[in-house]
């Protein structure tokens, strides 16, 4: 593998600049690189702008909408959106459940939900995870009963991600409650208004209303929101989460993170000297930067693969479990750096729009919430220890 750009991706990459100069709202900008509250509008509002530059669905083949770009322009354009503050596009309907319409859909499912996705005009969530099946998400209980014209779903989610904004909602539901864990399973698209759906918040440790629970309660879907065929949802779910996975790893995102942590260090003072020079935290910090050195070249041998015409397996594993904990160790890095200011607080005594004052330094102010939320990352889409399983049983053979 070249590690190093053409001058046609290095073309592309100024072309990107370009356009962030332009046209990312310096607003939105401003939220994202201060970690603060992004609304349901910023996000359709950066996402709008995409669209109409023909830049939001760097996943979708051509004649779908998508961009065409190879695998190392999609590097290319992610890390760049990290660097100017970006907001990271909403990935339920354009980097998860369009894909596997794409890929298993019916021409008229293409017809119906491609286009509203790709202009943001529909807000998907995802329904996979249950209370009793998490990690173990082939234990799901939801069932789906088809009756006539139309399946009658009962069950529970949760930890859906902004459910209370959603349209819609794409769900693995049982199906054959009498197959094996894997074989009775189906991928419906239901329609978050259709009566007998109750959705109820999660408030997070960083005190956000991120996640929620969702019940589905003699819930009628139309046959034809089927995607795929009965029971060989499972197929369709491990197509999806080679996408999560792989973008989970964030590797835009942690390098821009450490640029300002970096700048956050050389200013903050500890004992009359800039804390960068403290050689425990300089220590650390040479620590985060090697392993993100090795998980960029991971990551563009990857999408280097893809480009020669490969299909992300075990690497998309080793990017999840090294880019989430990289992540996680940044911003415990950040709380180190805020001291005393890193303490949890109540997000209103800091938003602007409340009327709060804002203590220490501005970097500190929204610290402590970054950090809890960033727990997350080692659990959702496949916790570490079962990435490390599949790694264990697609590389080692154990």
């Amino acid at each position: 593998m070249d590690i190093n750009y053409t001058p046609e991706e290095l073309a592309f990459r100024n072309e990107v600049r370009a356009f962030l100069d332009e046209k990312l709202p310096k607003d939105i900008a401003s939220k994202v690189k201060n970690s603060q509250h992004l609304g349901k509008e910023d996000t359709i509002r950066w996402q709008k702008i995409l669209n109409e530059q023909g830049w939001m669905a760097l996943h979708w083949p051509k004649e779908y909408g998508g961009t065409g770009w190879s695998p190392i322009q999609k590097h290319i354009f992610e890390e760049e959106c990290a660097e100017y503050g970006a907001p990271t596009v909403l990935p339920f309907g354009v980097n998860m459940v369009a894909p596997v319409i794409i890929k298993f859909g019916t021409e008229e499912q293409k017809k119906t939900y491609l286009p509203s996705i790709l202009n943001s005009d529909v807000w998907w969530c995802q329904g996979y995870s249950e209370p009793g099946a998490g990690s173990d998400l082939a234990g799901l209980k939801t069932k789906a009963v088809r009756e006539g014209d139309h399946y009658v779903v009962n069950g529970q989610k949760t930890w859906t991600t902004l459910g209370q904004h959603a349209d819609w909602i794409f769900c693995l539901v049982r199906t054959d409650p009498n197959a094996k864990k894997q074989e009775g399973i189906s991928f419906l698209l239901i329609d978050m208004q259709t009566p007998g759906i109750t959705v109820r918040p999660l408030i997070t440790l960083d005190g956000e209303h991120e996640v929620n629970e969702v019940f589905f309660d003699d819930v009628k879907v139309p046959v034809e929101n089927l995607v795929g065929e009965e029971n060989k949802g499972w197929t369709c779910a491990k197509y999806l989460l080679t996408f999560e996975r792989t973008g989970i790893a964030g590797v835009g995102q942690s390098k821009a993170a450490l640029k300002h942590l970096k700048e956050v260090a050389a200013k903050v003072q500890q004992n009359g000297k800039p804390l960068i020079e403290d050689p425990l935290f300089r220590n650390r910090l040479a620590d985060v930067e090697m392993e993100l050195m090795a998980l960029e070249m991971t990551n563009l041998r990857t999408v280097a693969a893809a480009q020669a015409g490969g299909v992300p397996g075990a690497e998309s594993s080793f990017l999840k479990i090294m880019g989430t904990e990289l992540r996680q160790e940044i911003t415990d890095l950040f709380r180190r750096a805020a001291g005393p200011y890193a303490q949890p607080f109540l997000p209103e005594t800091f938003e602007a729009d409340y009327g709060g004052d804002m203590v220490g330094p501005d970097f500190a102010n929204t610290v402590s919430a970054k950090y809890f939320n960033m727990r997350k990352l080692s659990i959702f889409g496949g916790s570490n220890e079962i990435q490390k399983n599949i790694i264990a049983k697609m590389i080692l053979g154990l």
